[in-house]
């Protein structure tokens, strides 16, 4: 077996067996790609299996630094190293051939990004606006019931638009499929129930069977499309770039803790897998409500 019939059985093993996502099956196959590519040029030669697991760590500095070179951030040079780990543990598991110094590289540390939320208004603001952009009125009813789900769900905008039309009409909850294939279970506001209802009764396509979200010819409602209609509102709004449609999910989790809601319990609400995933929105908390004071306050600048 050569490394890039290696690489397929890899990413076959990934797509079927432990169901990862098309997206990180996509990322990984190029990032391990580009890497088996590195080593035939640094190497000035085609590889085997056996020459690929003697990797040395000079030559994984010479990949990482020939991959700075490109400018990249630490964030990508972060998962191509965990692709590259994936990789050679599948091929320990499989093959029985360990790569010492692929399992001792550790990836650059990449800068905590915590997320900005939009205030309760502006979010509120940004559904409104987006809905009013549209041309015809059952897109409006659709681009801002969408919004509100997002917010008041606490839903990855991935999630929201693989919700099947048999979800409809909303209960008092929500079944989502998450990351990981996980299901979670969301509570729905009336206010958000009601805005997919009066979607749903305008919606000129019938929706019994595929999705509930769909585009303007009937067709799966595209993640872009909503991006687009949102950046065009923000701008609108004078909010900044960061007003994203994931940033109404941090807005649902922010705007929870200043009410005094428990951590597990956001944890669980947003499906994430760890408490220091979900413990990351204690600060975006603390940091916007130090903005809202310094903007607020007569004495805030002081």
């Amino acid at each position: 077996m050569s490394p890039d019939d290696a690489a397929q059985a890899w990413l076959a093993d990934l797509a079927g067996v432990r169901r990862a996502s098309l997206r990180t099956v996509d990322i990984y196959g190029r990032a391990v790609r580009r890497y088996l590519a590195f080593l035939s040029r640094h190497r000035a030669g085609p590889q085997t299996l056996a020459a690929l697991v003697a990797v040395t760590p000079a030559e994984l500095r010479a990949w990482l630094a020939a991959r700075r070179s490109e400018g990249l951030q630490a964030q990508t040079l972060a998962l191509d190293v965990a692709a590259l780990r994936g990789f050679h543990r599948w091929l320990k598991q499989t093959q029985g051939l360990v790569a010492p110094a692929v399992f001792a590289l550790r990836p650059p540390k990449t800068p905590k990004r915590l997320p900005r939320p939009v205030a309760p208004g502006e979010a509120r603001a940004l559904a409104e606006v987006t809905g009013e952009q549209a041309q015809e009125t059952w897109i409006a009813s659709r681009d801002t019931a969408l919004l509100l789900l997002l917010y008041g769900c606490g839903l990855r905008i991935g999630e929201a638009l693989g919700l099947g039309a048999q979800v409809h009409p909303l209960g008092q909850t929500i079944t989502v499929v998450g990351k990981g294939r996980k299901q979670r279970v969301a509570p729905v506001l009336p206010v958000v129930a009601q805005a997919v209802a009066d979607y749903v009764a305008l919606c000129p396509y019938p929706l019994v069977e595929g999705p509930l979200f769909v585009g303007a010819r009937g067709g799966p409602l595209q993640p872009a499309v909503v991006q687009r209609a949102m950046a065009r509102a923000r701008r609108q709004l004078g909010l900044p770039e960061s007003a994203t449609p994931h940033a109404l999910r941090h807005s649902f989790a922010t705007h929870l803790l200043a009410r005094g809601a428990d951590l597990r319990a956001i944890q669980e609400l947003l499906g994430h897998a760890s408490l220091s995933t979900t413990q990351a929105y204690t600060g975006v908390d603390a940091a916007w409500l130090l903005d809202v004071y310094r903007h607020a306050h007569p004495r805030g600048e002081g």
